[in-house]
């Protein structure tokens, strides 16, 4: 999570006791970090997976990283994204007043997500 800049991103996902599970989200943030190197990137879960969301901000924060924008890994706005995820965010405005929070809506109702897993989806029948 080097970097130089005062941004960072982190991936917001559910959290697998399967260690293989978070190996895709991984690879996103390899990703973003390979495609924009200044800006802060890291994964972050609810639970059953390390780090928790507090711990990553944490680490962001001590980094000199000031804004964050949270990105959840989800299909949907379900009560994660609805419920745990806003009181997640309140309390980190609570113990980190110098930082900045926006959270994004959840990546699968962003219209290119939803037209890239179509486009997996109806791939072998083309």
């Amino acid at each position: 999570m080097e970097s130089s800049s005062h941004d960072g991103v982190v991936l917001f996902a559910h959290g697998s006791r399967d260690p293989l599970w978070s190996q895709p989200m991984e690879a996103v943030a390899a990703r973003i970090a390979a495609d924009r190197p200044a800006l802060a990137v890291a994964c972050a879960y609810l639970e059953l997976s390390e780090p928790d969301l507090p711990t990553t901000v944490a680490r962001m924060a001590r980094a000199g990283v000031r804004r964050i924008t949270i990105v959840p890994m989800f299909l949907g706005t379900g009560r994660h994204a609805r419920e745990d995820l806003p009181a997640l965010v309140q309390a980190l405005r609570t113990d980190h007043p110098g930082l900045q929070f926006h959270v994004q809506q959840a990546i699968g109702e962003d219209e290119r997500m939803t037209a890239l897993m179509a486009e997996i989806a109806a791939t072998p029948f083309a």
